[in-house]
């Protein structure tokens, strides 16, 4: 989906804003009609709760459902709640099965229990079959319409069979090739469907596919998919007999949430998980304040350490202008070997049994980074100051760039084999456990140093 320009939205919020609070539903209905659903998207994201249902139900049925679907699971969850139950009801039976899935997560129980009542039983039954699955599995993120052919089967059949299936399918661009007990055992295009002699066997054309099962990381199969290029992923039981099928705009889908996710966390925010103007700012205020005060109470360690080495900053005063630089070249340090490491495990070019591999390269990258800082930084200051202040800081910086980086590159592994999202041992935490340490390790060698 393309994002409009904030401008034009501006403009169409001035025109609907004054017809909203005049209630004239037929001049509002009349400046949506000609607007984008792109646009309709981007307005209900900006426009307040309360009006926001008031303008969706102005729309025709159909740009309603295309508009909806394309809204932030949160957002649609607004949007339910602000709708009256016929309303709603017709939306939740047009979805699809995963888009039901990312929407009944978002509701009250009590809400999604009535709409999930109220589907017709081949719907209600697919939507249950996905959320029998585990949160946050690919099984909740597959789609269980597809069209299946098998290998055994000519050309001919097969086309007759995607004919028959075209309406109830989420894609038929790419065809999962079964066999007799339903294991997947390849793939074909429709364009290859198209192309063979009809009176081919599918096994004569199909080639070979990766698969994920149902119970796989959302993630890790989402990155998988695209990974691979393809335009669908097979999804399977754990005997390997097909389920459904990953799409590839819904994982697209899965790691824009991921990455959005991990951003936010990594700069020590909840996500918002809805457009920020469409965000209340209670939420924002509910997704800083929990992070600021376990930060606040980590700083508390900087505190605790500069309270300890006390005398050391009495003797040699000059030694506390360098605290920012120190602890904020070692915060920077642990934060570019996180984000740097935590994109490694995302896309699977290191595991947990890298760890010796990656301590001992960030130890080096470490090592090489405070070289140059340490050289430069130590020059500088023995040339303002003195020479044994220059030794401390130069030391130090060595020091700290070493540890740091080590640290960094360690903690997002640390966070996989614990089972905890890498983002939050991310950022946040590392700035504040090598500003603590960063100041010890400088107080002891500026001790060392200069014999106080």
């Amino acid at each position: 989906m393309t994002t409009p320009p904030a401008a034009d939205i501006t403009e169409l919020i001035d025109v609907i804003q004054p017809r909203l609070r005049d209630r004239d539903l037929t001049a509002i209905g009349d400046a949506v009609g000609a607007v984008s659903t792109d646009q309709m998207t981007a307005l209900l994201d900006r426009l307040p709760v309360k009006q926001r249902a008031v303008v969706y139900r102005l729309l025709p049925k159909e740009k309603a459902i295309d508009v909806f679907e394309r809204l932030a699971p949160r957002s649609q969850g607004d949007l339910v709640l602000g709708l009256q139950d016929a309303e709603v009801v017709s939306i939740f039976s047009d979805l699809d099965p995963d888009d039901r899935v990312r929407l009944v997560d978002e509701l009250p129980a009590a809400l999604a229990t009535r709409l999930l009542r109220g589907l017709r039983t081949k719907d209600r039954e697919l939507t249950a079959e996905l959320l029998g699955y585990p949160s946050g599995s690919v099984g909740r993120r597959m789609t269980p319409e597809y069209v299946s052919v098998r290998a055994d089967h000519t050309v001919e059949e097969s086309m007759r069979r995607v004919r028959a299936g075209l309406e109830q399918a989420e894609t038929v661009y790419t065809l999962p090739v079964l066999d007799e007990k339903r294991r997947v055992v390849g793939v074909v295009g429709l364009r290859d469907l198209l192309s063979a002699d009809p009176g081919a066997h599918v096994s004569e054309i199909m080639g070979r596919t990766e698969t994920a099962t149902a119970y796989d990381d959302a993630e890790a199969a989402a990155r998988e998919c695209t990974g691979l290029g393809v335009l669908a992923l097979p999804i399977v039981d754990n005997e390997s007999r097909l389920v459904g099928m990953l799409t590839i705009d819904d994982a697209v889908r899965v790691l824009e949430g991921e990455e959005t996710e991990d951003s936010a966390r990594q700069g020590g925010v909840e996500p918002l998980r809805r457009p920020y103007l469409a965000t209340p700012l209670r939420a924002l205020f509910s997704s800083r304040v929990v992070w600021l005060l376990v930060l606040a109470v980590g700083a508390t360690l900087t505190v605790q350490v500069l309270s300890i080495f006390e005398e050391t900053l009495e003797q040699v005063t000059v030694l506390a202008w360098f605290v920012p630089l120190l602890i904020g070249t070692g915060g920077n340090t642990g934060n570019q070997a996180a984000t740097t490491v935590t994109r490694a495990l995302a896309l699977n070019d290191i595991g947990p049994h890298d760890v010796g591999r990656v301590l001992v390269r960030e130890l080096c990258v470490g090592i090489a980074l405070g070289s140059l800082l340490g050289a430069l930084g130590g020059v500088i200051t023995a040339v303002i100051y003195e020479p044994a202040i220059g030794v401390v800081i130069g030391v130090t910086l060595l020091a700290v760039c070493a540890m740091a980086a080590t640290i960094g590159g360690i903690m997002p592994i640390v966070a996989r084999v614990l089972r905890v999202d890498p983002a939050v041992f991310s950022n946040p935490f590392i700035t504040t456990f090598v500003d603590a340490s960063g100041l010890v390790v400088y107080f002891l060698i500026a001790r060392a140093v200069l014999q106080i």
